[in-house]
């Protein structure tokens, strides 16, 4: 199966499996840095389930981490991928065997929260949203809110992949959803 993102150096794997994703939790782990997990894998976390297949793991990671994880990627065959919207800030690597990686770079702030895409978007998330545990395969894993999944999942055109994910969420946890949030 191929993936969705325009491929030059690699044909990567995919789906993104739970056992991928195991192989990069244990990567973090070994490196010693902190990592969010974050998009559809983010959603299953909460749900403590696969619900749907994956294309890559989004990662939300500090401006250090990034540094410390793309360098051991990229000493492990891992290329980058380009993409239509790659800034320093949001990048994607991929691997023919490990797949696809999405980083979203943040800045931490003094208060525990963080900052995505200081001076030019300014996304907030609030430390409590950053404080959340779900588990991929049955392993605890670091991961952003429902508050922050459903707040994220707005002010652009949504995939039946995000009104899935959604309808997930308020199914689970009751949560609210925008209008824009719910497909008919």
């Amino acid at each position: 199966m191929k993936s969705n993102y325009p491929l030059t150096d690699c044909e990567c794997a995919s789906p993104m499996t739970a056992d991928m994703v195991h192989w990069f939790l244990d990567l973090f782990d070994e490196l010693g840095i902190k990592v969010w997990i974050d998009g559809g894998w983010g959603v299953d976390a909460l749900l403590g389930e696969c619900t749907r297949e994956h294309q890559d793991l989004d990662i939300i990671i500090s401006w250090e981490a990034a540094a410390i994880l793309t360098e051991a990627l990229f000493a492990r065959g891992f290329v980058d991928i380009p993409t239509d919207d790659r800034k320093d800030r949001n990048f994607v690597m991929g691997h023919q065997l490990h797949g696809l990686i999405d980083f979203h770079v943040i800045d931490l702030t003094e208060d525990g929260g963080a900052i995505y895409g200081p001076g030019e978007i300014d996304w907030v998330i609030t430390e409590s949203e950053l404080n959340a545990v779900g588990f991929i395969g049955g392993r605890e894993v670091q991961c952003l809110s429902v508050d922050y999944q459903v707040r994220s999942h707005s002010g652009y055109t949504l995939q039946d992949t995000d009104f899935a994910d959604l309808r997930a969420l308020q199914e689970r946890y009751g949560v609210a959803l925008l209008a824009e949030q719910i497909k008919e």
